[in-house]
């Protein structure tokens, strides 16, 4: 990538700073050059030609679809054990990528994509099962607050992991988001096993987002999502025969499978492929915040279509996350320029 064509594409935050990444080069040796159907003459083509408003477009469409994901999960565990629900997401979706992408897979084979892409994939397998698991004994309202209960954690952690530079703007945005998920998502303030097991998987989801953000921009990303899909669906299916009971025959229907199929394709293969490409092209904090929408997006389909009611509460909670997105995006500074 040329240097004119990073000073188009990055955020005004840090990311890993050269010695790292010279660290990163030395240990696991270099990766492949970007391959040539990514480059045009002199220019750069595809997701690196786009602006960071573009991606943080479609990471609010995609916590929109993950909202609505949640009342699919949640019918979906009356009916299959929970590590065989993130398999039969995960396998597909990894299949599917190597069948579009496997050229570039194949030119991006080495060490460094192997290690950071499956190491990515370890802490996914972790996070989605956590989470999987967790809504077996919770509420899809619950779920989905402490699952963004991430946007705290991500600045932190990137900032520890890569340098992002951490700014009181950052952390009172993602307090007040948290705070507007509460007024959303929750009933009580009651704590659970799944309600804990949840909150463990969103630590991981944090951790995923930080290294993605860390490593996307100097490596494939493309690459890195599939080696992720993989190890987490493999994993899934492995940990599913080893310790959970086989789905009866009968709750194979093809509303079901067209269940799963949904959440493969569409939440998982292209959700988690512009997530990953989206954060290396918009700061961590900034996209863990507009991924968090999913949470009260759950509670608003669940309004629309199941029949529950638009309390003042939630109002309230809907104009916290609001305003919180317009303090990460803009620090208020509008209200400043007004009043000189």
């Amino acid at each position: 990538m040329t240097e004119a064509n990073r000073t188009h594409t990055a955020p005004s935050s840090t990311y890993l700073d050269k010695d790292s990444n010279d660290s990163l080069e030395a240990l696991l040796g270099p990766d492949a050059p970007v391959a040539p159907w990514d480059r045009g003459a002199g220019t750069l083509r595809g997701a690196g030609a786009r602006s960071p408003l573009f991606w943080k477009s479609l990471l609010v469409a995609m916590a929109l679809i993950w909202g609505f994901s949640f009342f699919i999960m949640k019918g979906a565990l009356d009916l299959f054990p929970p590590f065989l629900i993130v398999g039969a997401r995960f396998l597909p979706s990894a299949g599917l990528l190597f069948l579009f992408l496997h050229r570039r897979i194949r030119a991006h084979f080495n060490a460094r994509n192997l290690v950071v892409g499956l190491g990515m994939g370890l802490i996914m397998w972790a996070a989605y099962g956590l989470q999987t698991a967790g809504l077996v004994g919770t509420t899809s309202g619950k779920s989905a607050f402490l699952t963004g209960t991430y946007c705290i954690l991500v600045p932190f952690i990137s900032h520890m992991m890569g340098g992002e530079r951490l700014s009181r703007w950052n952390v009172g945005a993602a307090l007040l988001c948290l705070c507007g998920v509460a007024f959303v998502a929750l009933d009580d303030l009651s704590i659970g096993l799944g309600d804990a097991l949840t909150l463990v998987g969103a630590g991981f989801f944090a951790l995923q987002m930080a290294v993605m953000s860390c490593f996307g921009r100097d490596l494939d990303v493309n690459v890195l999502t599939f080696w992720m899909l993989l190890v987490v669906g493999v994993g899934a299916l492995v940990t599913s025969f080893l310790f959970e009971p086989a789905p009866q025959p009968e709750v194979w229907t093809p509303d079901t499978i067209g269940i799963l199929v949904f959440l493969s394709v569409v939440c998982t293969c292209i959700g988690l492929l512009i997530q990953n490409l989206a954060f290396a092209h918009v700061p961590a904090s900034t996209g863990s915040l507009l991924l968090s929408l999913e949470s009260p997006s759950g509670v608003l389909f669940a309004i629309l279509f199941a029949g529950e009611m638009l309390t003042g509460r939630l109002v309230f909670g809907f104009v916290l996350i609001f305003l919180s997105i317009v303090l990460s995006e803009t620090r208020f500074g509008f209200l400043a320029d007004r009043t000189r």
